[in-house]
């Protein structure tokens, strides 16, 4: 935990001070922000405070009176309810507006973990909860400049993995056949070679498959890949080690020498709306202007609208990328939430746009990296469909 940093960040946004509350491991941001260890058993509610000057508060249970002592800060404990109550409203005496893991209408749900009840108390005792989503963003989601290397290091070897992958489907194909799991499977032998880890294996998805953009293919449920069809890759890992990043993209090819003009059309659609995206953000950061993740979003669907594919775009335009490769900074959305967090320095998120037709689907996705004047595409950009 970076105390001075946290309290800086509380002053800076005039937010008298940042509640952390937990019961039985319902809040992991609290954790990871906080630097708590996973291995504790939490029965008993615990708070903690951090004040935006000053020293932080603990609560504690007093069967579980050591849970917070690995932070810093002065320790009151309780055992029945109605004292927890009164130490609670003492430890918030002297504060009004209070963030907490909550969003307006549960609307930016990736932090609105306290529950209703607990947002209740705080509020009957005369405070008011504010949204901690750009305190965690900034705590979560910014990276070190060591991160920002794995990054890299992950984006090299993905970026050559997935040029690979569409000549081992073109030989494969001219050489007997394939199906999307082997292809995918042939992914995974590849990370491993490269020291890479992912939560899930990587998409592979031809055809009508291409269209649904959360497709997985399996053993039991894989099309052949043959002659004539669409290919879409969704790829994405990060280096095996502690504290990496996630690199991930989407690239779309045909299998033969002649894509149809549908295809190639709405490539080249999806392709300059995602453009559209990486300028809308790489222009507002080098003008030194602020920019939030809606605003990303609504430059990159209008585009899509004004090409007459707008409902064929059913997810938002990205997501954070972080140590988790949906990371809490602030995504680029405007249709699933109106994400108002702030795109900070030193922040990775991806920008994929994509147009989901019966017959197939595109997906175009990079990843963009702010740093804290300027703004750029960490890997290859893909120009035109591959013909492999």
């Amino acid at each position: 935990m970076n105390l001075p940093a946290i309290q800086a960040a509380l002053r800076e946004r005039n937010i008298d001070a940042w509640l952390f509350y937990d019961h039985h491991h319902r809040d992991p941001i609290a954790y990871r922000v906080l630097g708590l260890p996973d291995g504790l058993m939490v029965t008993r509610r615990w708070f903690y405070l951090i004040p935006a000057q000053g020293e932080p508060l603990k609560l504690v249970h007093k069967i579980e009176a050591g849970h917070l002592d690995s932070i810093p800060g002065e320790k009151h404990q309780y055992a029945g309810w109605q004292e927890l109550f009164d130490k609670l409203k003492t430890l918030l005496a002297s504060h009004r507006d209070i963030a907490m893991q909550y969003s307006p209408n549960n609307l930016i749900f990736y932090v609105s973990l306290v529950d209703a009840g607990t947002v209740e108390l705080v509020r009957g005792l005369g405070k008011n909860v504010v949204s901690s989503g750009d305190l965690v963003a900034q705590f979560e989601a910014t990276l070190t400049d060591e991160q920002i290397k794995t990054h890299f290091e992950a984006r090299d070897a993905i970026d050559s993995i997935t040029a690979a992958a569409f000549q081992e489907i073109g030989r494969r194909v001219r050489n007997g056949g394939t199906s999307e799991s082997d292809i995918q499977k042939w992914f995974m032998e590849a990370f491993s070679r490269e020291n890479l880890v992912t939560d899930d294996p990587p998409i592979v998805a031809v055809n009508a498959n291409s269209g649904n953009p959360h497709y997985e293919p399996s053993a039991t449920k894989s099309s052949p890949i043959r002659e004539g069809d669409f290919v879409l890759l969704d790829v994405w890992a990060k280096k095996n080690k502690p504290g990496a990043v996630f690199y991930g993209i989407t690239w779309t090819g045909f299998v033969g020498k002649a894509p149809s003009d549908r295809m190639r059309d709405i490539f080249t659609i999806v392709r300059d709306a995602r453009e559209v995206g990486s300028k809308t953000v790489i222009d507002a950061i080098g003008a030194g202007k602020s920019l939030e993740g809606w605003q990303v979003d609504k430059a990159v669907r209008a585009h899509i609208k004004n090409a007459g594919y707008g409902e064929y775009f059913i997810h938002r335009t990205g997501h954070s990328i972080g140590t988790d490769v949906h990371a809490n900074g602030a995504n680029m959305d405007d249709l699933e939430i109106h994400d108002e967090r702030q795109i900070l320095p030193n922040s990775c998120f991806s920008i994929e746009p994509g147009i989901y037709l019966p017959e197939f689907g595109v997906r175009s996705e990079v990843n963009v990296l702010v740093r804290p004047k300027a703004a750029e595409v960490t890997g290859k950009i893909q120009t035109e469909l591959v013909i492999i």
